[in-house]
């Protein structure tokens, strides 16, 4: 089975011992970086390897990138075949709960030509909920952390340069009014109060990018963090885009990571995929001299 959006529970648990079948572990907590690989060499579901955000999903952090920029071509596909994933091979990402950091590995895949990849509905907690099997064998931390039952392939990365927008091609597009015309629509996941500059915790400039729209990432599920059905992503989608083309959305976020939620929502409610822009607000401030918006428009 061909999975491109969302697994449940019960339809992993069914495949674990599939040898074209690689699952990973992308917990994290941004206070707390390593707290999600402890995590994981305690326990896990069967057979998952494990993503880092930091060092797996994303490249070296630099005086012009944002927080979590996107890593080297090279250096993913690396990391993916380590993970025993090649061509052939179906991919689920499960965090936590609500997907936030194993929807930047399905797009990441995705980005890299691999669509065989689907994230794990409610995430771990999901899984417990249903009780079933966790690993619990203790595990070494190395940097890369690739279950050890599982043997390395080879990740042939086919990158799509559409799917990716750039500072200066955002730049251009706010100079040139497309967004004040609404021909493109910049969609920012961040939580309300962070979008309005009203409680900035993580970055050290307030607000937002002007002509944005707030679209929390944490909109797309319910209060057990399993993903709204499609209809109601899909009005709760058309709120936001106002009539732009869902193909149009640019999606951004803090770093370029919860955007990745936005771009899977967006996908499981049967709407055309958007943009991601990879350096979101932490890459824009880098620079004083770029506009900044505050309150709720």
């Amino acid at each position: 089975m061909h999975m491109q959006t969302l697994i449940t529970p019960r339809q992993l648990a069914a495949r674990l011992e599939d040898r074209d079948l690689a699952v990973i572990d992308c917990r994290f907590d941004l206070a707390r970086p390593e707290w999600g690989r402890e995590a994981y060499a305690s326990a896990r579901i069967p057979h998952a390897s494990y993503a880092h955000l930091d060092q797996d999903l994303s490249g070296k952090v630099s005086a012009s990138t944002g927080r979590h920029p996107l890593p080297p071509v090279d250096e993913m596909a690396s990391r993916l075949g380590q993970w025993g994933i090649d061509a052939q091979v179906q991919v689920i990402a499960y965090d936590q709960s609500p997907g936030a950091y194993a929807a930047r590995l399905w797009w990441l895949l995705r980005w890299l030509g691999h669509g065989r990849v689907a994230v794990l509905d409610g995430g771990l907690a999901a899984w417990q909920q249903e009780r079933l099997p966790l690993e619990t064998t203790p595990l070494l931390t190395p940097t890369v952390q690739a279950h050890p039952g599982r043997a390395a392939r080879r990740f042939d990365p086919r990158p799509d340069k559409e799917m990716v927008v750039s500072t200066p091609e955002l730049e251009e597009l706010i100079a040139s009014g497309q967004l004040a015309c609404a021909d493109v629509v910049l969609v920012d996941a961040r939580a309300a109060d962070r979008f309005a500059g009203c409680n900035e915790t993580i970055d050290p400039v307030a607000g937002h990018v002007p002509g944005a729209r707030n679209h929390p990432f944490t909109d797309n599920v319910d209060a057990a963090g399993r993903f709204l059905d499609r209809g109601r992503l899909r009005e709760r989608f058309a709120k936001t885009l106002e009539g732009v083309a869902p193909d149009s959305a640019i999606c951004m976020c803090g770093s370029g990571v919860t955007a990745c939620h936005n771009l899977l929502a967006m996908e499981v409610a049967g709407l055309k995929e958007g943009r991601l822009y990879a350096g979101s607000w932490s890459e824009w401030i880098r620079d004083p001299n770029r506009p900044v918006s505050r309150g709720t428009a």
